[in-house]
């Protein structure tokens, strides 16, 4: 079967294996029934599921898309063959804790299994990935909404949507209308219009329950008056059949850029007759219960954006290989020189590091998040460990989806005019990638978040862990370091971060007595993302470098070629994207905040 997928399955393994050691801690506990064999046969079937069935949907999905019936959302038919491979083949348990029926994977292979389909299809796993909802009901919802709910969106493969956006809040979710009328106990009924709703109808799924922010009444302004609603599309019996449709529809399905295939729609509640809603958890703390959502999410869309760059750059390597065009430079003058493969132009071969060394960067930041989660789980007295996630869930998400996009450009500039036409996939990865910048807040938002929130609000204790873990690396090494001149670069760079947060945070104080002062800040949260992603990636890239220099004695082949191009890749981004960092690092210290004193008349 042709695909347009192609998976880097050894880099997947040598992230999960080589670099994180998930072996050590299967077989026991929430694990006990996956042993390394087992998860290698896993990652090679959901490799092969995602290039072949999965994947086959992917241009129909895009050509095609969700279509607006009579008031209800119809998929096409290809679409629900590639939902049908992954619901019947078991696969939608990897997403499971136990308690709902999963296998128990560790949060590593979790997002290894995620990856490998968003990457695939990703228009078409956002359905599959409402199954999130489910586990966040088992988090935050009472046992009986957990039987009512949660359990029959694993067991019946319900449909699952998180409802925030209204189009005159935008990404302000406190500026939020959406009113709750209390009925009794539990139930209210919910009026008002969300925008933007990924999943939102679709006539694959029996059941869709959307879990939806709303203020009640008497309700204070602002995200803390926001509660949070059980909304199912269909009501559902005391005997746990499906009932009556609830009042919720579909008043308007988006036409969009991209991920066509994935319905964005419009959701009106209680316009014809009362959208049922059950408050989560019996309590009023939607804002901390939907951030359990957004926050997978946002992982979620730092993977697609990875992913997608990935096999962009494989395919744009793959005609690299094969494509005959012009002598070598060395030879540029001889008109009798043979014709070389593109591979072998200076250019070409820039361009292809940059990717290469991004987008191996870029998942081994996602497997980093992972193996920290997984060590949460493991180690569930230790919050040092989430609140590292939560540091590095900015970078994840803003970086990888800025990345993706800017560098996708350049994969499909490997290819030329071919690039530019249906002939490859690239101008649908361009269209389906440019949403992840603004999915689940703009990179801008997660650059604030990034400096406000994690950095600021907790004084710089995790980042200074981070660091402290950075500087070991800086540190390493001994006479003969193979890797000595990236170890000085990384500590430069390191240096130049540590200096420009110094600078926003004396600007942050600054603004204290004179409030414009915090414009400053605001003008280079997102150069402090970018800089931090950038020395989080060079760090991790050269520990991956140090690990395949000592696997390359008694390697195969094949693994030596590997090993090599992790070692490049870390020389590459260390000589040529870690010096940016000094470049953000003045112009934060130069800024006189002239942008934000200039009349908008004058834009």
């Amino acid at each position: 079967m042709t695909t347009h997928y192609r998976t880097n399955l050894r880099d997947i393994q040598f992230n999960l294996f080589e670099v994180s050691r998930v072996q050590e801690f299967l077989g026991s506990g929430e694990h006990a029934d996956l042993d390394v064999d087992t998860v290698q046969d896993i990652l090679r079937e959901v490799d092969r599921l995602a290039r072949e069935d999965f994947a086959a949907s992917f241009v129909e999905g895009d050509r095609i898309g969700a279509r607006m019936v009579d008031g209800e959302v119809v998929l096409p038919d290809s679409v629900k063959k590639s939902l049908d491979a992954v619901y019947d083949g078991g696969w939608a348990a990897f997403l499971h804790s136990r308690r709902l029926g999963g296998i128990g994977a560790p949060p590593s292979l979790r997002w290894a299994v995620q990856e490998l389909l968003v990457g695939a299809n990703p228009g078409i796993y956002f359905y599959v990935s409402g199954a999130l909802m489910a586990e966040v009901l088992a988090a935050v919802a009472t046992e009986e909404q957990v039987e009512r709910w949660a359990l029959p969106m694993v067991e019946r493969h319900w449909g699952g949507t998180m409802v925030l956006t209204e189009a005159d809040a935008g990404s302000d979710v406190g500026a939020g209308t959406t009113k709750a009328f209390h009925v009794e106990d539990d139930v209210y009924h919910l009026e008002g219009v969300k925008r933007f709703i990924t999943s939102g109808d679709s006539d694959y799924f029996e059941n869709i329950v959307h879990l939806v922010l709303a203020r009640p009444e008497g309700a204070g302004p602002g995200t803390k008056g926001l509660s949070m609603f059980i909304v199912p599309k269909y009501l559902v019996n005391e005997d746990g059949s499906i009932g009556e449709r609830n009042g919720v529809e579909v008043s308007n399905l988006e036409e969009k850029m991209g991920i066509k295939a994935s319905s964005t729609c419009e959701l009106t509640f209680g316009l014809s007759k009362p959208a049922v809603g059950y408050l989560v958890g019996n309590v009023h703390d939607g804002i901390r219960q939907m951030f359990l959502v957004i926050e997978e999410a946002r992982m979620l869309i730092g993977a697609k954006s990875m992913a997608a760059l990935s096999t962009g750059y494989l395919t744009a390597l793959e005609y690299a290989r094969e494509r005959v065009q012009g002598p070598d430079l060395t030879k540029a003058r001889d008109p009798e020189a043979p014709r070389v493969t593109i591979i072998n132009h200076p250019d070409v071969r820039r361009m292809l590091m940059e990717q290469k060394a991004h987008a191996e960067g870029m998942r081994a930041l996602l497997y980093y998040a992972a193996s920290l989660q997984d060590k949460a789980l493991l180690h569930g007295d230790e919050p040092r460990y989430q609140k590292t996630v939560n540091l590095l869930l900015p970078l994840v998400k803003g970086y990888s989806s800025e990345k993706a996009f800017v560098l996708l450009a350049q994969s499909l500039q490997v290819l030329g005019g071919s690039g530019y036409v249906k002939e490859y996939p690239h101008e649908q990865y361009l269209r389906d990638v440019k949403i992840d910048s603004i999915y689940e807040g703009t990179t801008g938002i997660q650059a604030m978040d990034l400096f406000f929130r994690q950095i600021a609000r907790d004084r710089g204790e995790t980042l200074m862990g981070l660091a402290a873990l950075i500087t070991e690396t800086v540190k390493g090494g001994g006479g003969d370091d193979p890797f000595a001149h990236e170890r000085e670069m990384l500590g430069a760079a390191m240096d130049d971060v540590q200096n420009q947060l110094g600078v926003m945070v004396g600007y942050l104080m600054a603004s204290q007595g004179d409030p414009s002062m915090v414009y400053r800040v605001g003008l280079h949260t997102n150069g402090l993302l970018e800089s931090l992603a950038e020395v989080a990636i060079g760090w991790l890239l050269i520990r991956h470098a140090e690990i395949a220099h000592e696997a390359l004695e008694g390697a195969s082949e094949a693994d030596r070629l590997f090993y090599e191009g992790k070692i490049g890749s870390a020389r590459w981004f260390a000589a040529n994207v870690l010096p940016k960092t000094k470049s953000r690092r003045m112009v934060a210290e130069q800024e006189q905040g002239d942008l934000m004193a200039l009349p908008e008349e004058a834009f």
